[in-house]
């Protein structure tokens, strides 16, 4: 899994797969839901990431 940040457009994105995106769906606005060809979920974005997130350039691993 990866997770980006982009600071010039706010943009929070966590990649599951490095798949082709065949589908994107805004499931609420301003986070969009990334398939591939099988319905599979591929990443999640968050629009405008600095209003919705908390700290977003900061990551915590978290295993159990």
């Amino acid at each position: 899994m990866k997770v980006r940040y982009d600071t010039k457009t706010d943009t929070l994105t966590f990649v599951f797969r490095d798949v082709p995106v065949e589908e994107s769906d805004e499931e609420k606005p301003g986070v969009i839901l990334d398939y591939d060809k099988q319905g599979n979920i591929v990443s999640i974005e968050v629009l405008d990431a600095s209003l919705r997130v908390e700290e977003p350039r900061k990551v915590t691993l978290v295993t159990e």
